[in-house]
Parts: structure tokens; C-alpha cells; sequence
């Protein structure tokens, strides 16, 4: 299994536009991504505006599926549209050797 993180913000005063494109998104991948096993977004307690993206996929494959989807392009514009701070993003890849799911 493979983990990433993805961690960046919503522009002030996007948060309306932004959300939508979130869930856009999340749709896309619920319906054609059955490799993704866990798609999970936060937002901070303290600062609503700072998000973490937790997804697993089940494999490498999987991470690339993903990547190359139209939905996730599309999700991409909003970076343009000035959504969110392209300054802020931070991605992390991890694999997995050790868990407990319940």
C-alpha cells in the first residue's frame, strides 16, 4: 500500500469555490478509482483555510490512476483559478509496513 499526504490552503475569501472543487473531486474518485481505498480530507481545528489530503491507494499503479485522471486535472484548474496557494502545497509518499484498520 502506498500513502500520501498532500497539505496546502485555501485562499482567503475561495473557501465557497473551493469546497465545491473538493467535492468534485472526492466524487471523481469514489466512482473511478477503486484503487484508492482511503480518500480523506481534514482541515486544520485551528485554521480552516490549511487542509491535509490522507489518501492510501493500493498500489504504485493505483497512485499514477489517479494522477492521470480527468477529474484530478480538472481539481488542478483551481490552483489557476486561484483557489488555493500553490505555495503552500506539501506532498509526502509513504509505504506502508505496519497498521491497525478498524
Amino acid at each position: 500500500m502506498i500513502t500520501v499526504t498532500a497539505e496546502f490552503r485555501i485562499n482567503e475569501g475561495k473557501e465557497t469555490e473551493a469546497l465545491a472543487a473538493i467535492e468534485k473531486l472526492v466524487a471523481g474518485v469514489s466512482e473511478n478509482e477503486p484503487g484508492a481505498l482511503t480518500y480523506s480530507w481534514h482541515r486544520d481545528v485551528k485554521d480552516p483555510l490549511q487542509l491535509l489530503v490522507y489518501e492510501v491507494y493500493a498500489d504504485q499503479e493505483e497512485t499514477k490512476v489517479h494522477t492521470a485522471s480527468a477529474h484530478f486535472a480538472e481539481f488542478q484548474k483551481a490552483f489557476a483559478r486561484g483557489l488555493f496557494d500553490p505555495g503552500s502545497v506539501k506532498i509526502s509518499r509513504f509505504e506502508r509496513f505496519a497498521a491497525i484498520d478498524r
